[in-house]
């Protein structure tokens, strides 16, 4: 059971917010906090009570955009503490999503929250709760029956699809066709995958993906970007800058990227 923080500048979307953590039942008890400094004291309360005492906090639902302190830099100084709560960040931003992971948060939950997306934030919050202090994970009944008999634990195999990238998208897992991807966006050591139908955010450095894809037809014209051959429309020259379209967007192209990319464009309308 988790007991929980949720902190939002905004009443009526702390009183919702409130409701859904309470009504579930992996939720021993939730309580409100208006602001990130309101917040502060309260953790520091539950930290000082210690992990069992009557005022520990198990996971904190953190709005980002907050008068005074916001969100980020709340979970900036938890990040300093020795037993900080952990974090689901509930806000009505996409755009803060990397900041956020880099801050070691549990989920990132866009408003307005549905219940089902919320569900599976806590899901995730109290499986990580159950992680052993030394941070292995707990063995799941396979591996304890097996360990019990004497033999080693079956190890579950996953056969990646290589035609299909998974993404997370309003807590349901999507498995988006590479052929449908047009361009990828680094941010940071994550990476945004860009579609017809949309984008999504992916926790893999860009390099890895060029490496991973460069056989697919994807190549590096910045170090912003990748962009799928297949996908460019036209390459543009204007006054000494190189670009590409990219179905209906624009890209620049560095210097060093210039020949390689012209040359494999060439290459691949001859071919």
């Amino acid at each position: 059971m988790l007991r929980a923080l949720a902190v939002d500048d905004e009443r009526p979307s702390l009183e919702e917010l409130l409701y859904l953590l309470n009504a579930d039942p992996r939720i021993a008890g939730a309580e409100g906090a208006s602001d990130a400094t309101e917040a502060l004291r309260r953790i520091n309360r539950a930290l000082e009570s210690g992990p069992d005492g009557p005022d520990a906090i198990d996971v904190v639902f953190l709005d980002i955009h907050m008068p005074g302190l916001d969100g980020l830099d709340l979970a900036r100084l938890l990040t300093g503490f020795a037993r900080p709560p952990l974090v689901v960040f509930v806000t009505a931003h996409e755009g803060f999503a990397v900041q956020a992971f880099d801050l070691k948060a549990v989920d990132y939950v866009l408003k307005p929250v549905r219940r089902e997306r919320l569900a599976e934030a806590v899901r995730r919050a109290a499986q990580l709760k159950d992680v052993p202090a030394e941070g292995a994970p707990a063995q799941d009944s396979n591996a304890q029956d097996a360990a019990a008999k004497g033999a080693p634990p079956r190890i579950p195999v996953h056969e990646p699809d290589p035609d299909h990238i998974p993404v997370e998208l309003g807590g349901v897992t999507r498995f988006v066709p590479i052929e449908d991807i047009t361009h990828v966006e680094a941010q940071g050591d994550y990476a945004r995958l860009h579609t017809p139908q949309g984008s999504h955010l992916v926790r893999i450095p860009l390099s890895t993906l060029e490496e991973r894809w460069r056989a697919r037809g994807f190549v590096r014209i910045h170090r912003r970007h990748l962009v799928a051959l297949r996908h460019v429309v036209e390459l543009r020259l204007d006054a000494g800058t190189v670009s590409v379209l990219v179905g209906s967007e624009e890209l620049q192209v560095s210097r060093r990227h210039t020949r390689e990319l012209r040359d494999l464009l060439m290459r691949r309308t001859t071919t």
